[in-house]
Order: C-alpha cells, then sequence, then structure tokens
C-alpha cells in the first residue's frame, strides 16, 4: 500500500487517486531569470523520482509544471541585459531543458507558461471579483484572504500570526491599496515601460500565485491528485493557490500536497537560494560533475529531507554509483562463458528483492530504504558473477533488474565501453599474462603501471583478466 505525507493533515495517506490508474500531478516549476540552481534541481529530481516511480507501479500520470515567464524579477532581468521578457524567458526556458535533461528529468507532459494563459488568468481573477472575494483598487486587483476559512491550514499558521508577517513586507503604497495586510495581488498593474496585457483593470499582468491555479485547473481538472514544490512555498504561494481555487471551483482543490527539504551548503547548513547568493547553478555543476553522479546525489535522499551540498557528500555518490556500475559491468562481463541453463534460485532471489524495494518505497517515496535494498542487490549480483558456472538468463535477469530499480531514481546503467582498438595494447596483456604464468611478476607489474598511465585498469578474475577505461 502506497502511502504519501500530506503536508495539509500533516501525516501519511494511502495514496488513492481520483480517477483509478491514472495520477494528475502539478510542480511548481521556475521563474525563468536565470539558469536553475541545484536547490531549484532538488525540487525537479525529487518530484521526477516520484514520478517515476509512480510509473513503475502502473499509474498513467499526467505530470504539469509551469514556467512563471513573467514576474518583477523577470523585468528587472530583461532591463539589465537589455532584452524583453519574452526574449529572457526564452533564453533560460531553453537553458533549463538543457539542464535537465543532462540530470535524466523526463519532460513534462506539459510545460505550460503564463504568458500563454492571459485571457484564462483575467477570467479567474474575475470570477473571483465577481464572487466577493477579489477587489479592484488602481489597477491592481487583490485577494480578501480572511473571507477564505481555511486560510492558513496548509502552512499552520494563525491569522493573527500571518497578519504580523504580512505587515512587515507591505510598502506604503499597497498600504493605502489594501483592505487587509493579508491580502494578496491577483492582478499588477503596470508601471510605464513594462511588459502589459489589457484587463478590465486596465492594462497589467497576472500576481504571482494565481498563474498556478489557473494552469493547474485549466489542464488538470479543478481537483487534482498531486500538488508539489519545495518547502519554501507552502507560504504564501501555495496557500493562496488553495484560497483562489477552492473559491472560484468550488471544490477541494489538491487531494495530497507533497513539499520537499532545502539544499544546504556551507559548515552552518545554510539554505541554498538565489537571494542568498549562495547558490550554485546546475549549468556550471554538470562541467565539473558528471550529471549521473549529480543526479544519484540527490534522488537518494527522500524527498521531505534536506540535503547537505558538500564535495564530500558529492564524492560517496561517486563512490557509490561506480560500485551499482562495477556490479553491472562483472555480470556483463560473465556473458561471454554463461551457460544456458535455467537458475530458479535466482529468479526467486530477485522476487524477493524487489518486495522489499516496493515495500520501502511504498512508505512515502522512501528512496534511501529503497536504494539499501539496491545495494543488497549489487552484493548479490558480485557473488554470484564470481561463481564457476553461471546462467545466461540469470545473469541478464539480474541485471535487467538492477536497470529497471535504477532508473526509478533516474540513472541509466548501460555496459561500460572497454573496448580497446589498439593492437599494442592487447600484446601488452597478453604478454603480462604470460609473465604471470612464468611468475615473472616484475615485468607484470611493469606491464599493468604502464598501462594504467595510458588509463586502461586491469582486472584479474578467475575467469581471467578484465580490462576497462579510467
Amino acid at each position: 500500500m502506497l502511502t504519501i505525507y500530506n503536508t495539509l493533515t500533516r501525516k501519511k495517506e494511502e495514496f488513492k487517486p481520483l480517477h483509478p490508474g491514472v495520477v494528475n500531478m502539478y510542480v511548481c516549476g521556475p521563474t525563468v531569470y536565470n539558469y536553475i540552481h541545484i536547490g531549484n534541481a532538488r525540487s525537479a529530481i525529487a518530484f521526477d523520482t516520484v514520478r517515476r516511480y509512480l510509473e513503475f507501479k502502473g499509474y498513467k500520470v499526467n505530470y504539469v509544471s509551469n514556467f512563471t515567464d513573467v514576474d518583477d524579477k523577470m523585468i528587472k532581468a530583461a532591463a539589465a541585459q537589455g532584452i524583453t521578457v519574452p526574449q529572457l524567458a526564452e533564453k533560460y526556458i531553453n537553458a533549463f531543458m538543457e539542464d535537465t535533461e543532462a540530470i535524466n528529468i523526463e519532460p513534462a507532459t506539459l510545460h505550460p507558461r503564463a504568458t500563454e494563459n492571459i485571457n484564462e488568468i483575467i477570467k479567474f481573477v474575475r470570477g473571483l471579483v465577481d464572487k466577493g472575494y477579489a477587489y479592484a483598487k488602481d489597477g491592481d486587483v487583490y485577494y480578501r484572504a480572511r473571507k477564505f476559512k481555511d486560510y492558513g491550514q496548509l502552512s499552520g499558521q494563525s491569522l493573527d500570526d500571518l497578519e504580523v508577517g504580512a505587515s512587515e513586507h507591505v510598502s506604503a503604497d499597497e498600504v493605502n491599496k489594501k483592505e487587509d495586510p493579508l491580502d494578496f495581488a491577483l492582478w499588477k498593474a503596470a508601471k510605464p515601460g513594462e511588459i502589459s496585457w489589457d484587463s478590465p483593470w486596465g492594462k497589467g499582468r497576472p500576481g504571482w500565485h494565481i498563474e498556478c491555479s489557473v494552469m493547474s485547473t485549466k489542464y488538470l481538472g479543478k481537483t487534482i491528485d498531486i500538488h508539489a514544490g519545495g518547502q519554501d512555498l507552502e507560504f504564501p504561494h501555495h496557500e493562496n493557490e488553495i484560497a483562489q481555487s477552492e473559491a472560484e471551483n468550488g471544490q477541494k482543490f489538491v487531494r495530497y500536497w507533497m513539499h520537499n527539504g532545502f539544499v544546504t551548503i556551507g559548515k552552518d547548513n545554510e539554505k541554498m537560494s538565489k537571494s542568498l547568493h549562495n547558490f550554485i547553478t546546475v549549468h556550471d555543476i554538470i562541467k565539473e560533475v558528471d550529471p549521473q553522479v549529480l543526479r544519484f546525489f540527490m534522488a537518494t535522499t527522500q524527498y521531505r529531507r534536506p540535503i547537505q551540498y558538500s564535495q564530500a557528500n558529492l564524492t560517496d555518490a561517486q563512490n557509490n554509483l561506480d560500485h551499482i556500475q562495477t556490479a553491472f559491468d562483472n555480470l556483463t562481463y560473465r556473458e561471454q562463458d554463461a551457460g544456458n541453463d535455467e537458475d530458479q534460485s535466482v529468479e526467486d532471489q530477485l522476487k524477493t528483492f524487489r518486495a522489499q524495494f516496493i515495500t520501502a518505497m511504498d512508505d512515502d517515496i522512501n528512496v534511501q530504504n529503497g536504494i539499501a535494498t539496491v545495494y543488497e542487490l549489487v552484493k548479490y549480483a558480485n557473488v554470484y558473477a564470481q561463481q564457476k558456472q553461471v546462467s545466461l538468463a540469470a545473469i541478464k535477469a539480474i541485471k535487467d533488474e538492477l536497470a529497471e530499480l535504477m532508473s526509478i531514481f533516474g540513472v541509466k546503467l548501460v555496459a561500460s565501453d572497454n573496448k580497446i582498438d589498439d593492437e599494442k595494447i592487447k600484446q601488452l596483456i597478453e604478454e603480462r599474462n604470460i609473465a604471470r604464468k612464468n611468475k615473472n611478476f616484475a615485468r607484470s607489474d611493469q606491464i599493468r603501471d604502464d598501462l594504467k598511465k595510458q588509463g586502461i585498469i586491469l582486472e584479474d578474475t578467475p575467469q581471467g583478466t578484465r580490462y576497462k577505461k579510467e
């Protein structure tokens, strides 16, 4: 039984989608004014892993993730670069797609943009005004937060506490416009020279929160199964989405709210963010770190837990991934001398590993326990590969199981390319084999060292000498 921790109820609940066999899932995407940092990537990786596991379980997942392609940050960044807001958006949307492809994130079923849904946003805002949940003032439109009876429920905050926090962040201009400090913008009047669209309230653009309410319900329905994003979105973004959507649609907005933990950095475990200027972009890091290692590092921490980004932790991830890849290569190597007999004991053991994996992952996508099962499978694979006689069918079954389970973490296992075309290198390997047979260990060691300098690593196994590129 799959359970998911629901932020709204603060407990694990049995997962039952609204429509059997189908999951409608919305994940808040980036504001595209810069390259994504690994804090942004954490959310994308965490929920791509959730999606992959749901698909492994047999669900059809409709996965929608938006691009915020107009807001204050984008207007400021476009002006600084001397380009238009749409040009800025196109630049960083393309960069997002390239960076997420590198870390093996499946493309969303749909990546809608705020600017593609202006008419629907205006219609949605007008509906809230007509119902008395919103009001216009000098070209802006604000939502009456107190009018929504459950406001604050998602973030677990009282209206009084929220009012204090809101009062500290409201400008003098907004004080004169808002009926209440808690009220938030649905539509913002355009300043001179800003990108804008015509509306019943004058030229302007959407507020940040309204776009996700509009796009999630437009593309997935008035009630969606899963809405996900970073913990920093619980308030105000997701709190406001609930208020807007349920006031307009009169239905429960989301069945399960999922929020991922932060990425921290430095000895003080400070949250990584652009506002704190302590971020590292995926665009830069994958120039130095294997994207598969970054993916593996982030995908194997349970989504609600924080991740500490450090070189030491990346190195651990590299070593663990190398260990898994070596086991896969060990199996591939034994295919050349494997027999055609069947091995029922292997099939039975693989069923046990799979059951253990599913039990772990069904507990709120507990990837840490899930990968622990994979490590046990790796140990089993290495022991089997060392047997004097092995079954080709069993070898392939173990490889298939290992590859499938690792694919849920977004890691592709393929046989390493160890092909060596240089005949001189092949001759050296053969010469070393003869030297070892004749107990000429000095020559054997010299050949090993010479090949290592050329990037060729030798491994002596009961089945003969293996080689691979370093």
